[in-house]
Parts: structure tokens; sequence; C-alpha cells
């Protein structure tokens, strides 16, 4: 960790955390790579015991709203969820039928150093009121970016793939 950065764990504080792609690049811009991020945060949710109170998965970073997991932190949260989505979209070799669409690494053919930024910003939630303004915030970021005319357009979108429902074909 770098010097003066100091995470506070432990203090039953909920946990805001945005991390981004690497260089803020795109890569969760299309609606698979999305899907996958949901699913595997799904998995990781369930494995960890911590409660997601809220997310938004942007093209190039992602804000979840997060309680502590029984045994861990957030950063043993997010260093497990990281991983595991980079593996699964950086697969090298899988065949793409024709209509899909392809990952923006995988266009070019360049090989990224990496698909995650390093570290992420964590601001402890310690109030209702806090809670009620990342919430909030979260909601309003797909509208503010232009991406949706309303908050439920993107929210509904990835709520559907964390429960489990399947995507319609009219996906990005």
């Amino acid at each position: 960790m770098p010097a003066g950065l100091r995470r506070y764990y432990h203090k039953g504080h909920l946990h805001f955390v945005t991390f981004s792609c690497y260089r803020r690049l795109p890569l969760l811009k299309m609606a698979r790579a999305r899907d996958i991020f949901v699913k595997e945060l799904g998995k990781v949710r369930d494995e960890m015991g911590f409660h997601l109170l809220g997310y938004v998965v942007m093209p190039e970073h992602v804000h979840l709203l997060m309680s502590e997991p029984p045994k861990g932190t957030p950063s043993t949260v997010l260093h497990k969820l990281k991983l595991r989505v980079a593996r699964k979209l950086r697969k090298r070799g899988r065949r793409v039928s024709v209509g899909q669409m392809r990952l923006p690494f995988a266009e070019t053919g360049e090989t990224r150093r990496a698909f995650w930024q390093e570290r992420f910003y964590d601001f402890n939630v310690y109030s209702k009121g806090k809670k009620k303004e990342k919430l909030n915030y979260m909601h309003a970021n797909p509208v503010v970016r232009g991406l949706v005319k309303h908050p439920g357009e993107w929210r509904l979108e990835q709520l559907g793939v964390l429960l489990g429902e399947s995507r319609g074909a009219g996906g990005d």
C-alpha cells in the first residue's frame, strides 16, 4: 500500500468503493462484458458473505456500496473479483460467432498489460445520509454521462444479471 494511504476496516461501516479499468479504457462498454462482471460479482458476494447494497458498472469504472465480509476485508473482495473478471474477459483463443461483437482489446489484437487499474478508492459510509448520497450518486452516474435518460434503464439491465435472469436478444 502506498505511503500515507490508510484503509479503515472493522469499524462496522459500509464501504463505497470505486475502481477503474486499465488507463480508464472502456473495457466494460459491451453488455457481454458487464454481464460477466455482474455474474462474477454475485458469485464472489455469495462466497464471501458480504452485503451488496448497490452497484453500477460503467464502461470504464465500477462503483460498489458494500459491507465488509465476515472474514477478510473489502480489499480481499476486490482482489478476488478483479482477478476473476480479468481472467474471464481476457481468455485467449475463445471463438466468437460472426455476429457477436468482440471486446476492444480483442479487436485490435493488442495485448493489454492489465485489465484493471491498480488500487481502488474506498470511502467509509458511516451514516444513513452518506448511504443515501452514495446510492443516489451511483444511480445518477449513467444519466449524467448520457448513457441513458433514466437511472432505471441502466440499473435494471444489470440487476437482472445479478439475479440470474437471462438477457434478451436486445443487448449491446
